[in-house]
């Protein structure tokens, strides 16, 4: 009888034993995996990609029956502030909305940007008969008359980073330059638009 309560006694506490063991490994685990993530942030000290549109154009604007013809012009600016990442641009597409309506979009070619450097990203669009909603139509007649109108640029893009000899997987990158004014007299100075980065 002594005998059974003993192995009762000793099998929960073997039990609780490794119930513990397994959550110190755990934890242990987690501490260092969070130390090793912190040490590389602090090595590389990653930064956040800048995109500003310094430049854009509308030429050859033409509204027909409810039918747009245009050639768009954009020049953004990328800067990876970085001093140990490069960005691979895999894929590039750009497109111009106008409220709902997407007027135009291109594919851009692809390139490697090296830590700490500037590229120049150059997009042209062109609207060929697109068919425009009424209202679009009627918005767009006013602004011509204006002399200006008013869309967002997008650029879509798949990434990836280099650090050393290590590349990541790819990453879907998503560049917003809203409120955009295209003027249609030469002489206008272009605003230039800093752009929103969704990753």
């Amino acid at each position: 009888m002594a005998s059974n309560t003993a192995q009762a006694t000793q099998q929960p506490a073997r039990h609780f034993n490794l119930v513990r063991c397994v959550t110190t490994c755990l934890l242990g685990l987690i501490v260092l995996v969070g130390l090793a993530v912190l040490i590389i942030w602090l090595v590389i000290r990653p930064q956040k990609l800048v995109y500003t549109l310094v430049n854009g154009s509308i030429q050859d604007f033409n509204l027909t029956n409810n039918h747009l013809n245009a050639t768009l012009d954009f020049v953004l600016m990328a800067y990876n502030p970085n001093s140990k990442v490069s960005v691979y641009y895999d894929y590039i597409r750009s497109s111009v909305t106008y409220g709902d309506q997407t007027l135009a979009f291109n594919t851009i070619d692809p390139f490697f940007q090296p830590h700490r450097n500037t590229s120049r990203v150059e997009s042209k669009l062109v609207a060929l008969d697109l068919a425009l909603s009424p209202s679009a139509f009627k918005q767009l007649r006013v602004e011509k008359s204006s002399g200006e109108i008013e869309v967002d640029v997008h650029f879509k893009s798949k990434i990836r980073f280099k650090v050393g000899i290590w590349k990541s997987n790819h990453r879907t990158l998503r560049i917003v330059c809203s409120s955009v004014t295209l003027h249609f007299s030469w002489y206008k100075h272009f605003e230039v638009i800093p752009c929103e980065e969704e990753l």
